[in-house]
């Protein structure tokens, strides 16, 4: 496992993000960890938060694209951060964009936010965790709605590795069939186990037999290769 993915875990159970326990989830699953991206609240965090993404996305796309994009709300400062890092990584000038839940009618008006689409754009989606692929079916007609673009994929910062709505594969899976294009995580929750299972992180063990027991339990009813 390359050594900023190690470091990213670490960096969401010491930010909070990522708790271990028992967690009634919007699905209505009970989940034996929780993952919560808005508990990243302050400037260093989400400068540590953007390189992250940025390393993950340049690894997988690498820098030939033109627009991240974060779907409201959570993606917006994901969107901003990331961009910030890219530049300061890779020299490259990412432009970020960004949709209102509601489109303003003055000013600045439409539904978009940050730098417009256009046609001929390659464009990378940003979001913080995948279970359902619900959000992601609400931002890719937006997306393509702006022109002929083509959108090369999706980062999020966790893969649950859980079983989609059609219950034969993978949210992230059943985004590429569906889509037409992959998505991808800086880390799986496979990873995650990994590396804490039973080791210190913070001066504790987050991880420990009962923790472990309660995950793999969990992957038994929900989990997908």
């Amino acid at each position: 496992m390359e050594q900023y993915k190690k470091e990213f875990i670490e960096f969401m159970v010491e930010s909070n993000v990522l708790k271990f326990g028992e967690f009634t989830l919007k699905s209505g699953r009970k989940s034996p960890f929780f993952m919560n991206a808005g508990a990243y609240v302050t400037g260093g965090q989400l400068m540590r938060l953007g390189e992250y993404y940025a390393k993950a996305i340049y690894e997988t796309f690498g820098g030939d694209f033109d627009v991240l994009f974060g779907p409201a709300y959570k993606g917006i400062p994901l969107s901003v951060a990331a961009v910030i890092a890219f530049s300061r990584l890779y020299g490259k000038e990412i432009r970020y964009c960004a949709n209102r839940k509601e489109a303003k009618d003055h000013g600045d008006a439409g539904i978009l936010l940050g730098s417009g689409i256009k046609d001929g754009d390659r464009v990378v989606i940003i979001e913080d965790v995948t279970t359902s692929g619900k959000s992601i079916e609400e931002t890719v007609p937006i997306v393509r709605a702006q022109g002929d673009v083509k959108i090369l994929g999706l980062m999020v910062s966790l893969n649950r590795m859980e079983v989609g709505p059609g219950k034969t594969m993978s949210a992230v899976d059943e985004i590429r069939e569906t889509y037409g294009f992959p998505a991808h995580a800086i880390v799986t929750m496979g990873e995650v186990v990994e590396h804490l299972y039973n080791r210190p992180c913070q001066g504790r063990i987050v991880i420990d037999d009962g923790i472990k027991a309660a995950i793999d339990e969990y992957y038994k009813q929900y989990g997908c290769n």
